[in-house]
């Protein structure tokens, strides 16, 4: 092993020069004090894909009752209350959507909702639906939960709920945030008090490194639909701001990247591994969120459910 002392060192680096420390640092965002709130917990309950088959209605029902046992303020539904509405008939994803409703009862608190991929009715082309069906795509949630991105304040944080779907031309779908959202965001955020603390909700993730540990698909995917893939435009917006948190769903994993001071937290799913056990390890369950002093503490709730067709990953 060849040992280096300080005089070999400053022989070797003569004559190089090295770029101030400053410059490294500058792309981190510099942003207002945080505005004090009050503490408060919420649950954010992701990926029910509630359906009749492989007990996932007993499954859901289960964690819905456990999860009202846990003292929270309200619960944030993070999408896919279904499985699944994109593929199938019109009597089919009214079923499914009369079931969640029934079964969503349990919770007996104030429930926001957030958009998934399977929340959106007859998209694929399998599904027999057309176009102009009275509740095709977005219109089949809309119906039943309202507006497709909104936002919230609670004990002086700000929250925003984003829709992150978007269908393709060719009846498919990808994770982006439209242009015309993108302005709202914008807007919205601009509007809050220099300092106020922002909690961001999203079904499909805007920062996940999912794809370094999935199983790649056998084919190439003609859409990217495992993260938002315009999220480009969306971070640039989160560091003029206080953003405390964005809570994530769609992958069915627990994970946290931090990006610019930012926590992107992904919250498993109620159904674990569509209903087949775990997902990555990640079994069925939900997240309880503690917010206090502008930082976002999470636990992850699992409620015994045991798979009739486990495949564990």
């Amino acid at each position: 092993m060849v040992q280096f002392n300080r005089r070999t060192f400053l022989s070797l680096t003569a004559g190089l020069t090295f770029a101030p420390l400053t410059r490294s640092l500058a792309a981190i965002p510099s942003r207002p004090p945080l505005l004090r709130h009050e503490p408060f917990t919420f649950l954010f309950i992701t990926d029910t894909h509630l359906q009749p088959e492989l007990n996932a209605n007993e499954g859901c029902h289960t964690a819905f009752l456990k999860a009202r046992t846990i003292p929270a303020d309200f619960a944030i539904q993070g999408g896919d209350h279904v499985f699944d509405a994109l593929g199938v008939n019109a009597g089919r994803a009214t079923m499914l959507m009369d079931l969640y409703k029934r079964t969503a009862n349990d919770l007996t608190m104030q429930v926001h909702h957030t958009i998934g991929n399977h929340d959106c009715f007859g998209v694929y082309t399998k599904s027999g639906a057309q176009p102009t069906d009275p509740f095709y795509g977005k219109k089949y949630f809309e119906d039943q939960f309202g507006q497709l991105y909104y936002s919230f304040d609670h004990k002086g944080v700000h929250f925003v709920v984003l829709d992150s779907i978007g269908i393709t031309a060719d009846r498919m779908y990808e994770g982006r945030i439209d242009a015309q959202q993108l302005i709202w965001l914008k807007k919205d955020l601009a509007a809050q008090p220099a300092g106020t603390p922002i909690i961001v909700v999203t079904h499909i993730p805007l920062v996940t490194a999912v794809e370094d540990y999935d199983a790649p698909p056998e084919k190439p995917q003609k859409h990217h639909g495992i993260s938002v893939v315009n999220a480009h435009e969306v971070l640039p917006l989160f560091d003029t701001c206080n953003v405390i948190g964005v809570l994530q769903g769609h992958t069915h994993i627990l994970e946290r990247v931090d990006w610019h001071g930012v926590p992107y937290i992904t919250g498993g799913a109620v159904s674990g591994n569509w209903w087949h056990g775990t997902r990555y390890g990640t079994p069925e369950g939900f997240m309880v969120v503690d917010v206090e002093n502008g930082v976002l503490k999470t636990r992850y709730e699992t409620y015994g459910f045991q798979s009739i067709d486990p495949h564990n990953t």
